[in-house]
């Protein structure tokens, strides 16, 4: 039986529909965060991935920032450890009443009206005090350089004599141990230098420049000197001689009491203008000079903002790709949100707030981590001088600098990925399909027009210097500045034109691998792919090799030039003690000339030498007023170098002498000291020879058929410029060159040493037998072993302890010119990181994302071993990429400098072998880890559609 039911009412809200209430955007917003928020707890691996490469940069750009800012002192800090306790000091500084002037926040910057760096005709005050209110009190402070006796010798050690013990001085010296001086025959000193004196408090020191011996009463420490630095603190009635101070406890100098100083010839030291300095516009007067600590701050700025641009390309590229992976692992939990209404903004939104909490997070962390860094890094470096680092100065506007640029790096990060997915298809998202990307014409065509034009850019802007050289362009004009940088910027286009042809380059690549191998065929499908991934990794890599190309190049060929062109002063690893005149004369008269010799010989001695050999020259006649001062029977003997050797000034204007004395080559030699001389072995017969007359000679082009010529011209002819200077042909308007007075042939040992500051070198007899008058000019010593640098820092303060009025001695230790693995191997271990880094991040990725492919490989029968070949590829693939476009874009810009140096800098002096081993054999060492490293066991999983 049938019956009729009655139809219920449908239910219907009271509201009208237009009323129903939408989400509104902040609700989009909670739950776009929420959703991000959960994501990001699911994928704890990933998350911590990508904070862990934002974190890295950022902490060194805390700790970075926390150090520099540290080294600035506050205007406080300046003033007690420039004052103490005391208002003010003063100096005398110029010539009163000439428009004298000083800058307010550095006295050390000072000038007159011109500018032009030459003081006025004058006599300046001896006692700055006189210009002071007659009842100021000051303590007078004098700095100076003292003689001092240690169980190895005399040594210099720097001093300072006044009552600097004075309490009033508290902030600049603080007493340590002991009491303070109570006459004039006790002293205090640093514990380095009762260290170095072997000594206590109690003991005697002798101070032979005095004359007098002082009794060590206490220790008292500088803020301006460090631990290690020995110094000696004398009382005033020491009398030293030096860089007086006079101190001022109590009267405080305002800025116009200082100028009048000024006016005067006095500079001063005010901690009333230090702490508030005025404004000053009169560049005449030192306008726009703000002291040192502002350009420091601003070097601290730019090296922030070069090194984090840098950093945040890597870390972009390298994080977007972890991005890409894990948004790749969420589209079908967002594709269930957009089948319940959430927008393609929306689900756009949840990726970009997931970078957004990433680089926020790892900012706060990388400031914590970076503070901490730079709180043990200046605990490793201090010295104990208050002037390393006045304190800890944390940045705060530089530190949320830091921060805002994390969250930026964070969010830009994610922006790719977020694009990918809100324009993802929901149905096949919701049905697992995983669409290989296919690239767009587009992107490689204008890859590839960027390529050409970084290329034609930098070879072009090269030509464009060397065509600018030979025009009157003005040397301010602003086309002389714009090459330059094109040799720069062109290969940063080639860069970023290898970056929008990746995913092309990775289809190329992958075509002509598959015949290879299947490992071969499935890693470069894999790579092309997933060029979402990829892309950005190499594109890290190629921007890391390009800096590290580019920096290797440009050293390598600035060393070889340095080296082509170094002045040589004595062998490699040998101690040149130069006598140097203290007069006009440009050697040693001859009464003391034995005295200084015998204190160069006891320098070399007193540090270890195994060896000396002392080297005589005849003297210059340059110190003459004019020829007619040259004695007239004053004459000189030179080695005369053949005419075709010597340079055309029509079209050569420079040359290189490598440290030699080409117009006075001659230098004599004691038979006995040829093998510290030359810091080589001399056979017995050649030193047989040497002793019989022959002349040892090591620039091969004085030598002509086994022999030199040598003659003698009169001391005013080579004033007048009539001898022979060994460089020039013959000047177009340079004197006729004179007839010498004798000349003959002397039989040559020529020996291959290039690197020498004697070409020519003579016995004492031969020398006597030629009628040569020589004084002694330089001490060389040789060592068995390398000379540690405490003993280099000895030689610098005894040499200053041995000298006269009428000499001193100018040690140097000669290191040959810088090598290039100085540099190379610091930039090699870094990049090397950085590449390593990279490349495991990036196969990592790789591997996580193809787990399902593994699955599906190992079903159909794919061994470990095919995986672990698939593995290695991966690596070839991705390092391979970003080390061969890097080292490509690198090498441009050296390229283009040494095409506009005009054959200074040499294309052969790159380091070819270096950058081929870091293009080619990185790439296969990181390869080869990859094939070491198992992968890690199929799971045997539902495989997704593929669609």
């Amino acid at each position: 039986m049938t019956s009729t039911v009655e139809r219920p009412e449908s239910r219907t809200s009271d509201r009208p529909s237009s009323s129903v209430r939408r989400p509104g955007r902040r609700a989009r917003w909670r739950v776009a965060a929420r959703l991000a928020h959960r994501q990001l707890r699911r994928t704890l691996l990933s998350s911590a991935l990508i904070g862990t490469l934002v974190l890295l940069p950022i902490a060194a750009m805390t700790a970075y920032a926390v150090i520099g800012a540290s080294m600035i002192g506050t205007p406080q800090e300046r003033a007690t450890a420039e004052l103490g306790r005391m208002e003010a000091w003063v100096s005398v500084g110029g010539l009163p009443q000439s428009g004298f002037w000083q800058s307010p926040v550095d006295p050390t910057w000072t000038g007159y009206p011109d500018n032009s760096g030459n003081a006025p005709e004058g006599t300046p005050i001896a006692d700055p005090t006189t210009v002071l209110p007659s009842s100021t009190e000051a303590i007078r402070v004098v700095e100076s350089t003292v003689r001092v006796q240690t169980p190895d010798g005399l040594t210099g050690m720097p001093a300072w004599g006044g009552d600097v013990w004075d309490a009033r001085f508290e902030g600049r010296y603080e007493l340590l141990d002991g009491t303070a001086p109570r006459s004039g025959r006790e002293i205090m000193a640093t514990p380095a230098a009762l260290e170095r004196l072997g000594i206590a408090i109690g003991d005697e020191v002798v101070v032979t420049d005095l004359d007098r011996t002082y009794t060590v009463v206490g220790t008292l420490d500088s803020a301006v000197l460090s631990d290690a630095t020995s110094a000696l603190f004398l009382p005033a009635s020491a009398g030293l001689a030096g860089d007086a101070r006079w101190y001022l406890p109590d009267l405080s100098l305002s800025w116009p009491e200082v100028e009048k100083l000024n006016d005067d010839g006095v500079v001063a030291y005010s901690r009333s203008v230090i702490q508030d300095p005025p404004v000053i516009s009169d560049e005449t007067r030192g306008g726009g000079w703000s002291g040192a600590d502002d350009g420091a701050l601003w070097t601290m700025l730019i090296v922030l903002i070069a090194g984090g641009l840098f950093a945040a390309y890597v870390v972009v590229m390298l994080a977007g790709a972890a991005f890409a992976v894990a948004a790749r692992r969420q589209q079908r939990s967002l594709a269930v949100a957009a089948s319940v209404g959430a927008s393609p903004s929306d689900l756009r939104r949840v990726i970009l707030l997931q970078g957004t909490s990433l680089g926020l997070i790892s900012g706060v962390l990388g400031l914590a981590v970076g503070v901490g860094a730079a709180t043990v890094t200046m605990a490793l470096l201090a010295d104990g001088s208050a002037t390393q680092f006045w304190g800890f100065h944390v940045p705060w506007l530089v530190l949320a600098g830091i921060l805002t640029f994390s969250v930026l790096v964070g969010t830009a990060s994610a922006v790719l990925p977020a694009r990918t997915v809100a324009r993802t298809d929901t149905l096949s998202a919701l049905r697992g399909a995983r669409r290989p990307q296919r690239p767009r014409a587009s992107r490689p065509i204008w890859g590839s027009i960027l390529l050409i034009l970084g290329v034609a850019l930098t070879i072009g802007s090269a030509f464009a210097i060397l065509a600018i050289e030979v025009t009157d362009l003005p040397w301010d004009s602003p086309l002389r500045a714009i090459p330059p940088f094109g040799i720069v910027i062109g290969p940063i286009l080639v860069q970023i034109g290898i970056l929008l042809s990746g995913r092309w380059l990775l289809w190329i690549t992958a075509k002509a691998l598959s015949p290879i191998s299947v490992a071969a065929r499935i890693a470069a499908r894999d790579a092309a792919a997933n060029s979402s991934r990829t892309v950005p990794a190499f594109a890290a890599i190629a921007a890391t090799v390009f800096v590290a190309v580019f920096a290797m190049s440009q050293t390598s060929m600035q060393n070889a030039w340095t080296a082509r062109d170094w002045a040589y002063q004595a062998p490699v690893g040998s101690l040149a003690i130069d006598i140097q005149s203290t007069g006009a004369e440009s050697t040693v008269d001859a009464p003391v000339a034995s005295e200084a010799t015998k204190a160069g010989v006891a320098l070399a001695d007193s540090v270890g030498a195994s060896g000396t050999a002392v080297i005589a020259r005849q003297p210059e006649v340059w110190g003459y007023a004019t020829s007619l001062d040259v004695p007239a029977d004053e004459t000189r003997v030179i080695a005369v170098m053949p005419d075709r050797h010597l340079f055309d000034p029509e079209t050569e204007n420079s040359f290189t002498a490598n440290g030699q004395n080409r117009p006075n080559p001659i230098a004599v030699v004691s038979p006995d000291e040829l093998d510290e001389a030359f810091g080589i072995t001399v056979s017995s017969a050649q030193r047989a020879a040497y002793r019989d007359g022959a002349a040892i000679v090591t620039d091969p082009q004085y030598v002509t058929g086994d022999t030199i010529r040598v003659g003698a011209w009169s001391g005013r002819d080579v004033y007048e410029g009539k001898a022979p200077d060994n460089i020039w042909t013959a000047w177009k308007d340079a004197p006729r060159r004179s007839e010498p007075i004798w000349e003959r042939k002397v039989d040559a040992i020529a020996l291959e040493l290039p690197h020498q500051a004697v070409a020519v070198a003579i016995s004492p007899e031969t020398a006597a037998g030629l009628g040569m008058t020589t004084r002694p000019t330089t001490v060389i010593a040789s060592f068995d072993a390398p000379v540690p640098v405490e003993v280099r820092d000895r030689v610098q303060e005894n040499a200053g302890a041995l000298g006269t009025a009428d000499w001193i001695l100018s040690p140097y230790f000669e290191n040959g010119p810088p090598e290039d693995a100085l540099w190379i191997v610091p930039i090699l271990s870094a990049v090397g990181v950085l590449v390593l880094g990279a490349s495991g991040v990036a196969l990592s990725l790789a591997r996580f994302e193809r787990r399902p492919d593994d699955a599906t490989l190992s079903a159909i029968g794919g061994t470990n071993g095919l995986r672990r070949r698939v593995g290695l590829w991966q690596g070839l693939i991705i390092a391979g990429f970003g080390t061969l476009a890097g080292a490509a874009a690198g090498v441009l810009p050296p390229i283009g400098f040494a095409i506009q140096s005009r054959g200074v800098l040499l294309v052969p002096d790159i380091p070819w072998a270096v950058l081929a081993l870091l293009a080619v054999a990185l790439p296969l060492a990181i390869a080869l880890v990859s094939w070491l490293i198992p992968p890690r066991r199929a799971e045997l999983t539902r495989r997704t559609a593929i669609a």
